[in-house]
């Protein structure tokens, strides 16, 4: 198992390496310490990261406590900047990820460096470099996830797959459509930004396990409800031993997966139905104040007619037809009453 634990951000050089000490004397398990320099946040207003001067925070950590360290890179400068401060791994987030430029720009830059070390020995570093994480794009899009695979391949560095999620949502079947194309490639978790919710966090690495996957990066972080950035999505390092010492394997790999999209599916079907039934409410609060009748029977029949039009491989029209009566009559209800 390959785990990352550390902060969002590298906030101070205490507040690093206080996290690797608690770590170092809490983590049950052998792992690599994570922490942003450079955060590509939303606004610019918010914490932007603290720049070289964080890396040299890392490079400490991985001094006193010999633990191997990575950061997040966003642009060729970084990946210079990181490499000369002996991180052992990168990884290229999410924001990135969702442009192939970039990211092919981070393997030039990789590659560039390779071939420079040989020819200039004041260039130093690159063979710290033991790994690249990938993360899967913001928008759900396994072929564009694994393009950035090939492309970071080209470096000739070890690749690595990080599924993070959609939106706080699992995207199960983007992280399935990878997984089956590239078993080669080790797949972890990021059930930190997959859920934003710390409380959450034990819930989603049972998915590590029972998906067959080879490790998780999770945000971990000295004093939480200090951070700078992401608070809410951080857990305590004494937390952090009891919930990877409760990882089992497991022999029902492809079920889960099977399993997990089929969940997934469930919640966007029943949020869909219950945004259907606000919008019925809505219907009947306007019929009423401009007294209407509640059933329409043309309306019924223009809908009634188009389900039973419908024409699927994966369902029959009869049943299409009995599952759409069933909605309406609960529209109906809901119209008449106007319930919530």
């Amino acid at each position: 198992m390959i785990y990352i634990l550390g902060p969002c951000s590298a906030e101070s050089r205490e507040q690093v390496l206080e996290t690797a000490r608690m770590l170092k004397e809490t983590c049950s398990v052998p792992f690599i310490f994570r922490a942003g320099v450079w955060k590509p946040r939303t606004r610019p207003d918010t914490f932007q990261g603290a720049g070289e001067e964080g890396l040299r925070w890392l490079s400490e950590v991985k001094a006193q406590y010999g633990i191997p360290v990575a950061t997040e890179v966003a642009t060729p400068e970084h990946v210079s900047a990181a490499l000369e401060a002996g991180m052992d791994y990168l990884w290229i987030g999410a924001r990135s990820s969702a442009t192939p430029i970039v990211v092919q720009s981070l393997a030039d830059s990789i590659c560039d460096l390779k071939i420079r070390r040989f020819e200039d020995s004041k260039i130093r570093r690159f063979e710290d470099l033991k790994g690249l994480f990938i993360k899967n794009p913001v928008n759900a899009d396994a072929a564009l996830w694994l393009g950035n695979i090939e492309r970071l391949e080209q470096t000739g560095v070890p690749v690595m797959a990080v599924h993070r999620g959609c939106g706080h949502k699992p995207s199960w079947s983007v992280a399935h459509e990878v997984r089956l194309a590239r078993p080669d490639i080790p797949m972890l978790l990021d059930p930190s930004h997959m859920s934003g919710d710390a409380a959450k966090v034990p819930e989603l690495l049972t998915k590590v396990t029972e998906l067959g996957l080879d490790g998780a990066m999770i945000e971990v972080h000295c004093c939480p409800e200090k951070a700078l950035s992401d608070a809410k999505q951080q857990i305590r390092p004494s937390a952090i031993s009891r919930q990877l010492s409760a990882v089992s394997h497991q022999n029902t790999v492809e079920l889960n997966w099977l399993r997990a999209e089929i969940d997934e599916l469930d919640e966007t079907l029943w949020e869909t139905v219950a945004a259907r039934m606000d919008v019925s409410r809505r219907i009947g609060e306007w019929k009423k104040a401009h007294v209407v009748a509640q059933l329409q029977p043309e309306r019924y029949q223009q809908i009634k007619s188009k389900v039973e039009s419908q024409k699927s491989k994966a369902f029959s029209a009869d049943f299409a037809l009995r599952l759409w009566e069933i909605i309406h009559e609960e529209s109906v209800r809901i119209q008449v009453k106007g319930e919530k």
